[in-house]
């Protein structure tokens, strides 16, 4: 395509050349016929002309030899007088311009022949203030132009067949060496995510054989990666269930006020409920997203923040503020919202000191929601802003310190909303994180 451009291009630029030349050698004529006339003074005789028109045409033409393309046409008064031509075919121009023996003031034009297309000059020639003849002085514009177009159609099929060549050639030389890419292809298909052991055969040490390599060193990795996280998930789900059955064992023998008693367990079991749906998530977090991840509901923003932060402000003795309460609803899964925003408030209170700022709030604006958590805690470097919501990014901390999980967690929730986890923050000065969800998730937004 570039090449077919680059010609039209050069077809334009081309013409265009032809044109002003054609017009500079016009006018070179008629700069030479206005100086012999101007001086006056016949070289022949090195005498005045006087008013004798034909004499300043007899010289004019005998100085000017027009060449193939160009002819010179007189005339005294309108009359045509004597002509010049380097192609005898020109002649047939006198009929088409003799209403130019009439000029009174300088004219340019084109003039379309039966053959061609010819470009003109006329002037009139005045001597002693009178007007007593003409000039015209023709170039053959279209053979110019045709002497251009058979050069780009002579360019056009040098580079079509080199254009080609070049193809056949890149055929036979990518048929080569492409044979072992096509061999490594379907090798590579037949691994699957349950069975990753499987490797790639490499021969030689090309760039090929290199690409084999670095292919069985990814495979390597992704096979820690998963015995990983099969290994994590299998120690989080025994971690966090034996602390749920004894909860529920000792929330069965809480005594002491029936009300107070009533209101604890319905808090404690819903957060125990919620705990317990985590556990099975991790389970099947490292394989892929299951469809009954998410419940829909109605849910009411500023029910749901005022419930975040009664929640969130038991978790420590924080300078606990409510930021902002937006009103409105939308559809979203309450629990998992509530599973998000409480990872994001107790990854606060684990940052700050006893005392801290720590900010919640919600809005609702242009058909979406926000939630946010705010603290004044250290922030977080840009280099690792975007590498802690990765799974598993604190692998190598302690079990008890954390599970690397949380934020990976809060970006799943996010995402299975068609929303997204915002994150500012810059080192010394704190942290905001923000869920900005559609009112509406995309599946619904495309049901029927």
């Amino acid at each position: 395509m570039s090449e077919v451009v680059s010609i039209v291009v050069e077809r334009q630029i081309l013409r265009a050349r032809a044109s002003e030349r054609v017009d500079r050698d016009l006018t070179r004529e008629v700069e030479e016929l206005r100086r012999l006339v101007a001086e006056g003074i016949d070289p022949n005789t090195g005498r005045p002309f006087g008013g004798d028109v034909q004499a300043i045409f007899n010289v004019a033409l005998q100085r000017n030899v027009p060449s193939q393309r160009e002819a010179i046409f007189t005339y005294l008064g309108t009359a045509p007088y004597r002509s010049s031509v380097g192609n005898p075919d020109d002649r047939r121009l006198v009929t088409e311009l003799r209403a130019l023996g009439a000029v009174r003031e300088p004219r340019r034009g084109e003039v379309q022949t039966s053959r061609t297309r010819v470009r003109y000059i006329a002037v009139p020639v005045s001597v002693g203030g009178r007007r007593r003849g003409a000039m015209v002085v023709t170039s053959d514009l279209g053979a110019e132009q045709a002497e251009v177009d058979d050069l780009i159609r002579i360019t056009g099929a040098v580079t079509l067949a080199v254009l080609l060549l070049a193809i056949g050639v890149a055929w036979i030389v990518a048929g080569r060496v492409l044979a072992p890419l096509r061999s490594l292809t379907d090798t590579a298909r037949s691994i699957t995510e349950s069975d990753l052991t499987r490797r790639l055969e490499v021969h030689g040490d090309d760039e090929i054989a290199e690409l084999g390599h670095l292919f069985n060193a990814m495979l390597d990795r992704l096979e820690a990666a998963f015995a990983l996280q099969r290994e994590f998930v299998s120690d989080a789900g025994h971690e966090l269930r034996t602390p749920i059955t004894i909860i529920r064992g000792h929330l069965e023998l809480l005594g002491d006020d029936p009300q107070e008693r009533r209101e604890t367990v319905e808090l404690v079991s819903d957060e125990l409920d919620r705990m317990s749906r985590f556990v099975e998530d991790l389970l099947t977090l490292a394989k892929a997203e299951r469809s009954d991840f998410l419940r829909l509901e109605e849910v009411d923003l500023d029910l749901l923040t005022e419930e975040l932060m009664a929640k969130a402000s038991a978790l420590a003795p924080r300078d606990w503020q409510l930021e902002r309460l937006g009103a409105g609803t939308l559809r979203a899964d309450r629990q998992r919202l509530t599973q998000a925003v409480m990872s994001l408030a107790h990854n606060a209170v684990q940052h700050t000191a006893e005392g801290a700022h720590i900010g919640l709030g919600s809005e609702l604006e242009g058909g979406r929601a926000r939630l946010w958590v705010r603290d004044d805690g250290p922030g977080i470097a840009l280099a690792d802003q975007e590498r802690i919501f990765d799974r598993f990014a604190q692998a190598e901390v302690g079990r008890h310190d954390g599970t690397g999980l949380g934020l990976a967690i809060v970006r799943a929730i996010a995402e299975a909303h068609g929303g997204r986890v915002d994150l500012r923050s810059a080192p010394g000065e704190g942290s905001t994180f923000t869920l900005d969800l559609p009112t509406e998730p995309p599946e619904e937004l495309d049901a029927p």
